[in-house]
C-alpha cells in the first residue's frame, strides 16, 4: 500500500475518534445539564453553603410607663478562619488586642486553632467593629469576617439590675426577669446561609441570605423608673454614710400588690455582668432570709387583736424583763416602764409586753397567723432564687420559742415576705400576691396577657387593720420611728433592730445587726408601702436611727412624684438632721427660763430610763442611741430650749 494512503487512513481514524469523543462529551453534557441539572445544582448548593442559626432580637423590657429598661440591637461578631491567615498569629493578636479589650495571648491561642471557623469576639460595640473593619482594610488582612448577632443593652446601667438580670453571649437569660421570662422575651431562631468553597471555608463578602427575623415579646414591668431611681439614690447615700455591708429597699402598692421599686446594694452593671460576681448579682429582696426583729411585732399585735386576747387600752406590767423556761428576755433599752398600755407597748417596742401577748396567743395560733400573713412560703413573685423563710413547727415549739418568736427572733423571713405582710394591714387586712410583671405584649404592641391584682386571703378584719394602722402611726409620731416621719403626711410603720444570723446557721454574728423600718401611707388613703433594711451599719445600728430616715427620704420624694397633696396644716414631728443645730442659748443653772422654755438637764451617767424620766418631766423628748449609760447629749446641759424639743442621747455599755 502506498505510503500516502496509510497516512490518510490514520488521519481519518483520528478524526473519527475525535468526533466520537466529541459526541460522547456532548451527550454527557446534555445528560448532566438537561436530565440531572436540577439535582446536581441542589447537591452543589448543599456542599458549597453553610447554614448558621442566629437568634432574633429579644423583646424590650419596659417600666410601667413605657420607658425602656432593656433593649436589643444588632451587633457585629468577629470570626476568623485560621487556615487563611496571611500573617503570624502573634502579630495579628497584638493588633487586635487593644481594640477588642482582650489579652493578646487569648487571641493568639484562638487564631492558632486547628479549625476553619472560630469566634474571636461576639457582639462588638459599634466603635470596636468600626476600628476592626478599618484595620482589616488598611492592613489587607485575610481570614477575618463579621456576622451580625443580637446584643442586649441596658440603657440605665445599674438601675433595677437585680430585677432585670442579664443575658449571656448565647442570648440566654441568666438572672432576673431575663431568666424567668426567657422563653417569652427570646426571639425565634433565624437561618443565615453562608457561601463556602469546596472545603467548607466561608467565601468572604458573599451575599448572606436571611429568613425574616421574628422579635420576641416585650414585657411591661410594674416597676416605676422614677421611684426606682429615688430608692437607689437613697441607698447609695446610706451606704456611704453608714459603711454598711449591704442594703435593700422595696416599694409596693398595697392596694394592687404591684412592686414599684426593688433595689439592693451592692449593685452591678448588667451590661458588664462578667466584671462582677454572685455576691453583687444576688437579689437580696427575695433571696436572703433574716430575723425580722421588732418589725414582726406588727404581725403579732394584729393577730392578738383579731383573736381578742388583748385590747388596745389594756394595760400590762413591765418590770424590764420576763423569764420564760429559764430564759430571761429584757427590753431593748434595758429599762422598765412599769404599768403601761398596749398601744404604748407597740409604740415603744417593749419586748416584755410582746412576750406576754405571745403567751396569750399560744404557739398554734401565732404560727397559724404567721403562715396566713405569708411567712414560711415563697410569694411566687416572678423572680428567681426566692427563699421560703423559716418558721417553727408548732408541735416542736417550747415556751421559750414562743417567747422569742413574739419579738421577731428565732424565725427568718425574706424582705418581700415582710413587706407583703405589713402591706396587708394597709389593705384592710387582705394579703395580696406581690407581682413585678404588668403586661406581656406582641412586637406590634398588642397585649398578649396582663397580670391582675391577686388576693390571697383575708388575714385579719378591716377593723383590726384600721386599729393597727392607728397604733403604728403613733410609732412614727410619738415612738421610736419619729425619723420616718414624712412632713405633711400621715404615715404608719414599725422599726426593727435584729442581731445578724451567721451564714449557714449556728447562732449570731457578734456585734453585727440588721436595722430596718417598714411602713405605709398616707394612712387616710394608702398609696405606697415600703421596707428599708440596712445590713451591718457601722456606729449606731438601731432601725429608728439608721433605716427610718431613709424611709422618710424615699417617701418624701415619692409623695411629690405621685403628686399626692399634703394635708393642710399637718406638721408631723420632724426628725433632726445631723447638721441641724438647735436654736438655743446657754444660761447659768440658776437663771429662770423664759415662759414656754425649759433648761436642759444633765443626763450624763444615767440609764436610758433615768434619762428619759429627767427629760420627760420637763416636757422634752429623748432620742436614744445605743445602750448602757449616757455618755453624750446633743444639747448641752443648762441650755434653754423650747418645751417639746428633742434631745439625742448617746449611750454606751457599762
Amino acid at each position: 500500500m502506498p505510503r500516502g494512503a496509510s497516512v490518510e487512513r490514520r488521519i481519518l481514524y483520528f478524526l473519527l475518534a475525535l468526533l466520537l469523543a466529541g459526541a460522547i462529551l456532548t451527550g454527557r453534557f446534555a445528560w448532566l445539564q438537561l436530565v440531572q441539572g436540577q439535582q446536581l445544582k441542589a447537591k452543589a448548593a448543599v456542599q458549597l453553603r453553610d447554614t448558621k442559626a442566629l437568634q432574633s432580637p429579644r423583646g424590650t423590657i419596659f417600666d410601667r410607663n413605657g420607658r425602656e429598661l432593656a433593649i436589643s440591637s444588632l451587633s457585629k461578631s468577629l470570626y476568623a478562619n485560621p487556615q487563611e491567615l496571611d500573617k503570624d498569629a502573634g502579630v495579628l493578636a497584638e493588633m487586635l488586642s487593644p481594640i477588642l479589650g482582650m489579652k493578646a495571648a487569648d487571641i493568639k491561642e484562638r487564631l492558632r486553632a486547628d479549625a476553619r471557623f472560630i469566634w474571636i469576639k461576639r457582639t462588638l460595640d459599634k466603635e470596636q467593629a468600626e476600628k476592626v473593619s478599618r484595620l482589616i482594610k488598611e492592613q489587607q488582612l485575610k481570614g477575618f469576617g463579621f456576622i451580625e448577632e443580637s446584643k442586649r443593652y441596658y440603657p440605665n446601667d445599674t438601675l433595677a439590675a437585680h430585677v432585670l438580670g442579664f443575658v449571656g453571649t448565647d442570648d440566654a437569660g441568666l438572672d432576673g426577669v431575663e431568666m424567668v421570662l426567657d422563653k417569652t422575651i427570646k426571639g425565634e431562631l433565624s437561618q443565615q446561609i453562608v457561601e463556602t468553597d469546596s472545603y467548607g471555608v466561608p467565601i468572604y463578602k458573599s451575599i448572606f441570605t436571611f429568613l425574616p427575623r421574628k422579635e420576641g415579646k416585650s414585657v411591661l414591668l410594674t416597676i416605676d423608673n422614677t421611684i426606682q431611681f429615688i430608692v437607689e439614690q437613697s441607698l447609695d447615700r446610706v451606704m456611704a454614710r453608714t459603711k454598711a455591708r449591704s442594703a435593700t429597699a422595696i416599694v409596693i402598692n398595697p392596694r394592687t400588690g404591684e412592686i414599684l421599686a426593688m433595689a439592693n446594694r451592692p449593685a452591678y452593671n448588667p451590661n458588664r455582668f462578667f466584671d462582677y460576681g454572685p455576691a453583687e448579682w444576688k437579689n437580696r429582696a427575695v433571696s436572703i432570709i433574716y430575723e425580722p426583729g421588732s418589725t414582726f411585732k406588727a404581725i403579732v399585735a394584729a393577730a392578738a387583736l383579731q383573736e381578742g386576747v388583748v385590747r388596745p387600752e389594756e394595760r400590762f406590767q413591765d418590770n424590764g424583763y420576763v423569764e420564760v423556761s429559764g430564759r430571761r428576755i429584757k427590753n431593748w433599752d434595758g429599762g422598765s416602764y412599769g404599768n403601761i398600755a398596749f398601744v404604748d407597748i407597740i409604740k415603744n417596742s417593749i419586748n416584755t409586753g410582746f412576750v406576754q401577748v405571745g403567751m396569750r396567743l399560744g404557739a398554734s395560733r401565732l404560727n397559724d397567723y404567721a403562715r396566713a400573713f405569708g411567712f414560711g412560703k415563697a410569694t411566687d413573685v416572678e423572680l428567681p432564687g426566692e427563699e421560703e423563710g423559716l418558721l417553727f413547727e408548732t408541735a416542736n415549739m417550747r415556751a421559750s420559742d414562743l417567747a422569742t418568736m413574739s419579738i421577731g427572733q428565732s424565725i427568718a423571713v425574706t424582705p418581700l415576705q415582710l413587706l407583703s405582710a405589713v402591706a396587708a394591714l394597709a389593705n384592710d387586712g387582705v394579703l395580696l400576691k406581690p407581682h413585678i410583671i404588668k403586661e406581656i405584649r406582641n412586637p406590634d404592641g398588642s397585649v398578649v396577657s396582663s397580670v391582675a391584682t391577686q388576693p390571697v386571703r383575708q388575714v385579719v378584719s378591716a377593723e383590726t387593720a384600721r386599729i393597727m394602722t392607728g397604733m403604728l402611726e403613733k410609732v412614727v409620731t410619738e415612738g421610736g420611728g419619729k425619723k420616718a416621719a414624712v412632713k405633711g403626711y400621715r404615715f404608719a410603720g414599725k422599726t426593727g433592730t435584729a442581731e445578724k444570723l451567721r451564714s449557714g446557721g449556728g447562732g449570731y454574728e457578734a456585734g453585727k445587726y440588721i436595722a430596718s423600718f417598714v411602713g405605709y401611707g398616707p394612712v387616710d388613703d394608702v398609696q405606697v408601702a415600703a421596707l428599708v433594711i440596712i445590713d451591718d451599719p457601722s456606729g449606731v445600728y438601731y432601725g429608728g436611727e439608721v433605716a427610718a430616715p431613709v424611709f422618710s427620704e424615699i417617701m418624701t420624694q415619692v409623695m411629690r412624684y405621685l403628686n399626692i397633696k399634703p394635708l393642710p396644716g399637718f406638721e408631723p414631728i420632724a426628725a433632726p438632721r445631723p447638721q441641724d443645730k438647735p436654736a438655743a442659748e446657754t444660761v447659768g443653772a440658776a437663771s429662770p427660763p423664759p415662759p414656754g422654755k425649759v433648761v436642759v438637764p444633765n443626763v450624763l451617767g444615767k440609764t436610758i430610763r433615768e434619762a428619759a424620766d429627767s427629760l420627760n418631766k420637763l416636757g422634752l423628748a429623748i432620742n436614744p442611741a445605743g445602750t448602757g449609760i449616757a455618755v453624750k447629749q446633743s444639747i448641752p446641759a443648762n441650755t434653754v430650749v423650747d418645751r417639746g424639743a428633742e434631745v439625742t442621747v448617746w449611750f454606751e455599755g457599762r
